[in-house]
């Protein structure tokens, strides 16, 4: 094996700065999951607070943040772009569904002491609040159309050739790209889970799937212009060490694939899901009141008030 390569795949990043958050996060939403499933007695259905699934895909999420941030991926992408692509996929497209599915903030909530849960939950509502000025400013901010622009603004524009090329070669701009690209995701997965604090009126099953669907033209035209570039458009991989005989033109045009196909496959998905949902009856279930989202103490979730409990 090439040594460079070699090198490469057995480098792990020990970084504190991301690894406490994520075992803090692990550790409060299984706390938080235990105490409510307690709580919330015998457990009948997938729907429950107190699922399994739940805590399962809550802790995936934050080991594919580990994995894209810690593991030999973040060491890779300085020498492949096709790398430093799925290290962004992992960050946008996997870790920010696995998180939000199971509705963390209750859980997350629910897993402080009694005392700073009530602290946190009391500010937050009032942040969050229909009547306060942040509670405007973040509602106009965070509407859906808006949301879909911040999405595909932050994935085209860091795609640009100088934002691209600045990223691989400043550690702390490598770092906001990452930040940025994450929380896009999760803006984007939060409007289509609905999952809380809820500061808008849930989107109809429809109107997920054309919001869903609307996102993947942009992808596809990115993915489209760099997989079928004659040559390469960022002059950082140029220069680089070749890994596995792979040119800096063949690995932009696997990148190019892999943001087209994977990248679009999971919105299609997605979709699908949705879809299935209409026609297998649950699309006819109620929606939660709107009151239970937005009143002064239900905060994350119809019925989970932020204060109540031990």
């Amino acid at each position: 094996m090439d040594p460079v390569a070699r090198a490469a795949l057995s480098s792990w990043s020990w970084r504190p700065e991301v690894i406490i958050p994520l075992i803090i996060l692990g550790i409060l939403f299984v706390a938080g999951w235990r105490r409510l499933r307690a709580r919330g007695g015998r457990v009948t259905g997938w729907r429950t607070l107190g699922a399994a699934w739940r805590p399962v895909s809550y802790i995936a999420g934050l080991l594919v943040i580990g994995l894209a941030l810690l593991s030999p991926f973040d060491v890779l992408v300085q020498q492949l772009f096709f790398m430093h692509m799925i290290q962004h996929l992992l960050l946008i497209m996997i870790a920010p569904p696995l998180l939000l599915l199971p509705n963390p903030l209750p859980f997350l909530l629910w897993g402080l002491p009694g005392p700073l849960r009530r602290s946190a939950g009391g500010a937050l509502n009032r942040v969050i609040h229909k009547e306060s000025a942040a509670g405007r400013v973040l509602r106009a901010m965070t509407a859906p159309v808006i949301v879909w622009f911040i999405f595909v603004g932050t994935i085209i524009g860091w795609h640009d050739p100088s934002l691209y090329n600045a990223a691989l070669r400043s550690e702390w701009v490598h770092d906001l790209e990452h930040v940025t690209m994450f929380a896009a995701g999760m803006l984007y997965w939060w409007t289509v889970t609905g999952a809380g604090p809820r500061l808008h009126k849930n989107l109809s099953r429809v109107a997920k799937i054309a919001f869903i669907l609307a996102v993947i033209p942009p992808n596809m035209a990115l993915g489209v212009v760099l997989a079928f570039s004659q040559q390469p458009i960022y002059a950082f991989y140029n220069d680089m060490p070749r890994l596995w005989g792979i040119s800096a033109l063949d690995d932009q045009r696997i990148s190019g694939v892999i943001m087209w196909i994977p990248g679009n496959m999971m919105h299609f998905m997605t979709a699908l899901a949705i879809i299935f949902l209409i026609l297998s009856g649950e699309g006819r279930k109620p929606a939660a009141r709107e009151a239970a989202w937005s009143d002064g103490d239900a905060l994350a979730a119809p019925g989970m008030a932020a204060g109540g409990g031990r």
